[in-house]
């Protein structure tokens, strides 16, 4: 393996992990054109993958996947014994469908068990390239290749960098962030203070006070007087 490949894979990787939350064991979905192709360039999957991706890896596929390669013949059987190796994922399609169709329904509602897509398939490439966060891996002359970021991929981090979009997930870990803090009753308790903050105008009060403060002072002034005067006599 080449060391400007792995450092190319690297720092593709550290793009995808620090943009859309991708972890170890990576997942990893493969058509039959992919298994096709590895198995033509004497390619190891399960032991090269993860070294290129430089982290753990669950291959994985689906039904239909395997179902379209059966349906194929003896011109992909060894690509159908090598996908019958991965772990199955269930899809949504209780009647097979072709294997990119499958592909591109497992990463809908913005890739949420953030797969990885493996295929020869250029159609289904195109079509994996319009979403933004999924990475893509094909064969390229005995070598397995991890895409550059799709410029769908690139405009959805400028987005998030200039604070204008806002993912589902973290919205969604906000709002329990909240309720778990009990930020969100203090934020009612704040409005509900300042609907009490009107009342009476102090002003008016003060002046009320000082009304008082001198129909009290009358009758001890008179009372003085009287006093005085009867010193007097």
């Amino acid at each position: 393996m080449g060391v400007t490949r792995q450092k190319h894979a690297k720092k593709i990787m550290g793009f995808y992990k620090h943009n859309f939350q991708f972890r170890e064991p990576f997942q990893v979905l493969l058509d039959g054109t992919f298994c096709q192709a590895a198995l033509r360039n004497k390619i190891q999957i399960r032991e090269q993958l993860p070294g290129y991706l430089d982290g753990a890896a669950q291959l994985c596929t689906t039904r239909c996947v395997i179902k379209e390669l059966e349906s194929l013949g003896k011109a992909l059987y060894g690509a159908k014994l090598i996908a019958q190796r991965f772990q199955v994922r269930n899809c949504s399609h209780k009647n097979p469908v072709s294997g990119s169709t499958c592909l591109l329904s497992m990463i809908e509602d913005g890739n949420p068990h953030h797969f990885f897509i493996a295929t020869q398939d250029q159609d289904l490439s195109n079509k994996v390239k319009r979403k933004p966060g999924i990475p893509l891996l094909f064969i390229i002359q005995n070598t397995m290749v991890l895409d550059k970021p799709s410029p769908k991929s690139l405009a959805f981090v400028q987005k998030l960098q200039t604070n204008q979009l806002v993912p589902e997930y973290q919205k969604q870990s906000i709002v329990e962030l909240k309720e778990k803090e009990g930020l969100v009753k203090q934020e009612g308790e704040k409005r509900r203070k300042r609907k009490r903050a009107g009342g009476p105008n102090p002003l008016s009060c003060l002046k009320k006070k000082k009304k008082k403060t001198q129909e009290g002072q009358e009758p001890s002034a008179e009372k003085k007087k009287r006093r005085k005067r009867k010193r007097n006599r």
